[in-house]
């Protein structure tokens, strides 16, 4: 099944970039917006322009083209981040965290249906190896924070005994409960993120980081 799988991806790999890309966009808007049980194969193609028999030509199935979309919507996650990291190499460690949360709030308006992707994928019971997906999430966050926390400490910029567990875990929920009250508003019962001009972003970014350097600032 496996070896199928890949077959048919290579398929679609071959397309040239710009179809791929009309195809995954049209896959984002349709998952994005109507979840996983209610997404329909029929206006995917119709959105993408293309005709449903070509569709399996390039997925073995529903659930190929989600897993598919999923490691589409992340890897444009890592290059944002990725970008961040190398742009603050050498600032301090608070200054960088500061930074990655404006570029998460950024790349949030910029790409909101892969963000809603994402929160389908975490509220949504029915999305096929739902747990997997997650699991690989959280583990790039904490990967993702572990070299700002390594490179802090390097610096000696932490005070010593911090934890570096609950570290990562704080700054995981803080990032991930930020971006939710960003692009949900019934998530945002405090700090009116939504919809909120970046004046207001910059000055609850800086307040929250305030409060991290307080606790663990050496």
């Amino acid at each position: 099944m496996l070896r199928h799988e890949e077959a048919v991806l290579a398929t679609f790999r071959q397309l040239p970039p710009d179809k791929q890309e009309r195809v995954l966009t049209a896959a984002l808007a349709e998952f994005a917006d109507q979840g996983y049980r209610a997404a329909s194969l029929n206006r995917l193609v119709a959105r993408a322009g293309i005709a449903k028999g070509s569709l399996y030509q390039y997925f073995p199935n529903k659930e190929g083209i989600f897993r598919h979309l999923f490691q589409f919507a992340l890897d444009r996650v890592r290059r944002t981040l990725t970008t961040v990291k190398e742009d603050t190499l050498e600032e301090g460690f608070f200054s960088r965290l500061e930074k990655s949360l404006l570029a998460g709030v950024g790349f949030l308006r910029e790409h909101p249906r892969i963000f809603n992707f994402y929160l389908k994928i975490q509220f949504d019971q029915n999305v096929p190896y739902r747990e997997e997906l997650l699991t690989t999430v959280r583990r790039h966050a904490v990967d993702y924070f572990s070299s700002l926390v390594r490179r802090a400490k390097a610096r000696g910029e932490l005070r010593p005994g911090v934890p570096e567990a609950a570290v990562l875990f704080l700054l995981d929920a803080l990032f991930d409960r930020f971006l939710q009250a960003v692009a949900v508003p019934a998530l945002d019962v405090t700090l009116g993120l939504n919809q909120a001009p970046e004046a207001i972003i910059r000055k609850r970014i800086k307040e929250l980081v305030q409060l991290l350097r307080e606790g663990m600032a050496a």
